[in-house]
């Protein structure tokens, strides 16, 4: 395990306009500082939270895949977000883990946003993935999960945490901004991780403003990190091996953690 460079972009997002966001994260993704590990974008960032997938899907392999795959190959690092993706008759809200070489895990949103009426489009997932990344082990969600717990939770699994570090990827409003800064620090706080927040700004097709406030926070709960509000930005930072593995080997409260199984 080595110390973890991760970058997170904070930025607007066009209407159901993937060329136009495309383009503004290639000119972002300039300013990365090299070396990168991690570059992570927000939820949807190719369209902004749609649910009409008959004018914004993208097939396996469609275009925005394969633009991550460019760059993760540009920037020599993984490079993770969620696309509208369809497969056969149904429609994920899919997260992408694309590495350097073009190879790549998802994950499918398990809880789709009720409000949103995300429920009753698109399909939910039903497992979670943990992967690697320098000796990392990373669990990537999706903005709404973030209000559940359960799915959320580290687990030690024969003597070893689960995951290291939590990531979750959002288009997360302003109205509820309160509850998205409070859960992040939670949920870092009760799984003894590191965990990281990507959100986006502006407002969406719907006139749903977005102020960010994408954090890094550590396993005490302290924000290590965080975007200026309302504002487009670019944050690179080093996550820190040793602050982890200490503090979990001084604090050994997954020792007493509950054991479960989710259906």
């Amino acid at each position: 395990m080595q110390d973890l460079s991760i970058s997170i972009i904070q930025s607007n997002l066009a209407w159901e306009d993937t060329e136009t966001n495309l383009l503004n994260f290639d000119d972002k993704l300039k300013q990365v500082h090299k070396p990168t590990d991690l570059v992570v974008l927000p939820e949807m960032f190719n369209t902004g939270f749609s649910i009409n997938p008959e004018k914004i899907a993208e097939k396996v392999g469609g275009f925005s895949l394969t633009w991550m795959q460019e760059k993760a190959a540009q920037l020599d690092c993984v490079v993770t977000g969620s696309i509208l993706t369809q497969v056969d008759q149904n429609y994920f809200n899919r997260l992408y883990w694309v590495r350097p070489d073009g190879s790549y895990d998802f994950y499918d949103k398990r809880h789709l946003f009720r409000l949103g009426k995300e429920w009753q489009v698109f399909k939910g997932g039903n497992k979670k993935i943990i992967v690697e990344l320098k000796g990392w082990k990373i669990c990537p969600l999706i903005c709404y999960d973030l209000r559940f717990p359960v799915w959320s939770k580290n687990r030690l699994l024969d003597g070893e945490y689960e995951y290291d570090l939590l990531i979750y990827v959002a288009n997360w409003p302003e109205a509820r901004n309160q509850a998205w800064k409070q859960l992040l620090i939670a949920r870092a706080i009760e799984n003894q991780a590191y965990v990281v927040g990507v959100n986006r700004v502006g407002n969406d097709g719907n006139s749903i403003s977005h102020l960010g406030d994408s954090m890094i926070i550590d396993h005490m709960g302290d924000v290590l990190a965080s975007t200026s509000p309302f504002k487009e930005e670019l944050i690179t930072f080093l996550l820190k091996k040793n602050d982890l593995l200490n503090f979990r080997k001084k604090f050994k409260f997954s020792l007493d953690w509950d054991r479960f199984e989710v259906f």
